[in-house]
C-alpha cells in the first residue's frame, strides 16, 4: 500500500482560513493570527504546525476517486464545529 497526503482537495493560507472561519463563527476577522501571537500562545510548535508554508495535494486519494465529504474549508469548519 503506497502512502498517501491526508489533506484537502482546497488549500487554504492563513488569510483565507481566518477569513473564513470568521465568517463561519459570524465574527469579524481584521488580520489573520500573527506570528508572534502564534508562538506565544503555542511555542515552538506555532513554527512547524502553523508557520510554516507547504502546498500538499491529495494526489493519490484523488485519483483513486476518493469522495471528499467536505471539500472546501467552509463546510468543513461548519461540520467540525458543528454548524
Amino acid at each position: 500500500m503506497a502512502p498517501v497526503n491526508a489533506v484537502s482537495p482546497a488549500p487554504a493560507t492563513n488569510r483565507e482560513f481566518t477569513k473564513t472561519l470568521g465568517g463561519v463563527l459570524s465574527r469579524p476577522t481584521l488580520f489573520p493570527m500573527p506570528a508572534f501571537a502564534a508562538r506565544l500562545a503555542f511555542g515552538e510548535m506555532a513554527d512547524a504546525l502553523l508557520l510554516s508554508s507547504t502546498r500538499v495535494a491529495p494526489g493519490r486519494l484523488q485519483e483513486s476517486g476518493y469522495d471528499f465529504q467536505h471539500p472546501g474549508l467552509d463546510g468543513a469548519l461548519r461540520h467540525v464545529l458543528g454548524q
